[in-house]
């Protein structure tokens, strides 16, 4: 892969190592950062709201966005997809708007916070009823598992494409298949799938599908949304959210089509001319070989991990997640370890339960949580080597 270098920061260390892209991607493509700056330099207009030339262009950038989002997830109408503020703001939009009081919903144990938390708060309420397939020691629902916990009441089943906690992928196309042969409606949260794994909706039965901008698309935060299979009836979601969106301004009652529907009040649209940069990227440098770099780092870092670091465990690694690696060390805390990394090697990670209590359950990992390592694009086997070396240099100075 083509590597940025990293940019000093004088409050940081001087070499800035950053393991922390499941979270956030960074550094952004250069093209991200032109975009933004283009935006908000020469346009700053809204989209939709006037008709001069900078609101125009505005229109357009967000066109394209959607345009362009649609391809990589193999949706032909661009009005399928719906921007909003991020997968989780995107979750709640599907969940509280598509359950009706009595509905059965089915989620699983690897499910972040975003999809679970609406989803307990709907229980909690008394308005539907909840129940949750069990992973394995490796992050994995066995589809069958899923399809076992069907009753005459479910409607929705809720899933997590890739584990945020170890990078494992669930089985999405076979659980697709039994949503549809049970005429139930899939949503899948794509938070770590989008820009990290080849995706076709059509192809998966996935009806609704959840994304952000700001991790494997390589756009900035604040951007994110909805992608509808072109076969779903998107009306059968009530939006949460009415106000404004430029379009029949005579009308006090919301639009009923899409995007505007789900789209009220002003968009984010500086993140969102980023983030069509960052899909670009994406497309340009292709998801295969983007993946193939991320397991390569992870896949040499477990090796290395395993042979040079005494105590060390990673929860549920496999060369066939994406280039997440959860791990602790004997002996030493996860906010021991993530601590030290940072603050004197400038090596940037996560520790804890990375907002994914039932996943930890299910891994084994829990109450402590784990080290998170998440690769970028651009990173390197050279950052992976140091990262081994400072781990070492920790355990035999800690223990």
């Amino acid at each position: 892969m083509n590597h940025q270098p990293h940019k000093d920061n004088s409050s940081l260390p001087k070499k800035v190592v950053y393991f922390d892209n499941t979270a956030t991607s960074f550094p952004k493509p250069d093209s991200v950062v032109e975009a933004l700056t283009n935006y908000v330099t020469n346009i700053g207009a809204n989209p939709g709201r006037s008709g001069h030339s900078l609101a125009i262009k505005a229109g357009e950038i967000v066109f394209n966005a959607r345009r362009e989002l649609a391809t990589m997830f193999g949706v032909k109408n661009p009005m399928k997809v719906v921007f909003g503020f991020n997968a989780t703001d995107a979750l709640n939009t599907a969940i509280k708007g598509f359950l009706r009081k009595g509905d059965h919903v089915i989620t699983t144990a690897m499910e972040h916070n975003s999809t679970i938390r609406p989803l307990k708060q709907l229980e909690e309420d008394g308005l539907i009823t909840l129940s949750i397939a069990e992973a394995d020691k490796y992050g994995k629902v066995k589809p069958e598992d899923i399809e076992k916990l069907i009753t005459d009441k479910t409607t929705l089943i809720v899933v997590n494409h890739v584990s945020n906690v170890n990078g494992a992928v669930q089985e999405i196309e076979s659980i697709g298949r039994i949503c549809h042969s049970h005429n139930l409606t899939l949503l899948v949260d794509g938070a770590q799938s989008a820009g990290y794994l080849p995706v076709n909706l059509k192809e998966a039965n996935i009806d609704i599908y959840a994304f952000t901008g700001h991790k494997g698309l390589y756009g900035t935060q604040g951007t994110g949304g909805l992608i509808f299979n072109d076969e779903f009836d998107y009306k059968k979601i009530k939006p949460f959210r009415a106000g404004g969106t430029g379009s029949r301004s005579a009308d006090i009652v919301q639009p009923d089509f899409l995007p505007d529907m789900f789209e009220s009040g002003t968009l984010n649209t500086g993140g969102i001319a980023g983030l069509l940069e960052g899909i670009r990227f994406v497309k340009n440098e292709g998801v295969e070989n983007i993946l193939k770099h991320e397991q390569q780092l992870a896949s040499r870092f477990v090796e290395k991990a395993i042979k040079e670091i005494s105590g060390f465990k990673h929860f549920g690694y496999s060369s066939e997640n994406v280039g997440i690696v959860s791990f602790q060390i004997d002996g030493l805390s996860v906010s021991e370890i993530a601590g030290e990394l940072s603050e004197k090697y400038g090596i940037m990670c996560r520790h804890g339960l990375h907002c994914a209590p039932l996943a930890h359950r299910s891994l084994g990992s829990f109450p402590e949580g784990t080290v998170r390592f998440g690769f970028g694009v651009f990173n390197s086997m050279e950052e992976v080597e140091f990262a081994i070396e400072v781990l070492v240099k920790i355990q035999k100075e800690n223990i």
